[in-house]
């Protein structure tokens, strides 16, 4: 792509996993991302092996508005018309039961995986609609298939599912693309920041060969340059090695 014909995405929790990947595979294709995320290091270490003309770092917390506003009206000329919102950050926390479930934990995926993504998108859609653009959502099968301990989070990404295929209703005739991906297992820092056990990460994704954040990042960067007559609504995907089938039955003594 020429320097005016590029693409800008903007892509949320770049710092690690699905997020930092995502702003791998779109510069490789030409490219340029806003990455967000509140750990600086981890953006200026994108921006150092990717390079300032492809990669603007914006550090702050995407469940404080202030500071993503501040962000928006920071981005340099270069990176202000944004044609692609990657709705990426989230995370899980805990997997107690809901009667045993702590409560900061509940309001911090809600703060997190509803409110912050709902309010990025709203801030960024009338650029979004102006351009043409597409929003790619990264929900989850927890969405849709309900597991122990899942509670809040799988409450929260069946919000981020349907969330993301409402706006694909409310857009109709904008020529806004929007997408929906719900993956199952991925080998990220996920489980680490759900539990806090390295130890406990190694023993869920032993032996399951699951997906990992490049196979997601490469399906995202398909549906982002797809034709611009086609859209995905939504795609869910699995390992191999999982698949959907949970039912339980509890038997009385």
């Amino acid at each position: 792509m020429s320097r005016t014909a590029r693409r800008t995405a903007f892509v949320t929790g770049a710092t690690a996993g699905i997020g930092a990947a995502t702003v791998r595979a779109l510069v490789a294709s030409g490219w340029r991302c806003v990455a967000t995320g509140r750990r600086a290091e981890r953006l200026d270490a994108l921006v150092a092996e990717l390079g300032p003309e492809n990669v603007h770092p914006a550090a702050f917390d995407v469940r404080d508005r202030a500071a993503l506003e501040a962000a928006l009206a920071a981005l340099p000329e270069d990176f202000r018309e944004i044609d692609l919102l990657v709705n990426n950050a989230g995370l899980a926390q805990g997997l107690s039961n809901a009667q045993d479930a702590d409560l900061v934990n509940w309001q911090t995926m809600i703060d997190t995986n509803v409110t912050a993504m709902v309010t990025v998108t709203r801030l960024l859609l009338p650029g979004l609609i102006a351009r043409k653009g597409a929003i790619i959502a990264i929900g989850s099968v927890a969405g849709s298939y309900i597991y122990p301990g899942g509670n809040v989070y799988a409450g929260s990404k069946a919000f981020a599912n349907h969330f993301t295929l409402a706006l694909r209703a409310d857009l109709h005739g904008t020529g806004v693309r929007v997408t929906s991906i719900e993956p199952g297992m991925v080998e990220t820092e996920f489980t680490l920041v759900r539990t806090g056990s390295q130890e406990a990460s190694d023993t869920l994704y032993a032996g399951v060969n699951p997906m990992t954040a490049e196979d997601i990042a490469m399906t995202i960067r398909w549906i982002a340059e797809l034709p611009p007559h086609l859209n995905i609504n939504r795609l869910e995907l699995m390992p191999v090695n999982q698949d959907f089938a949970g039912f339980r039955v509890a038997r009385e003594n």
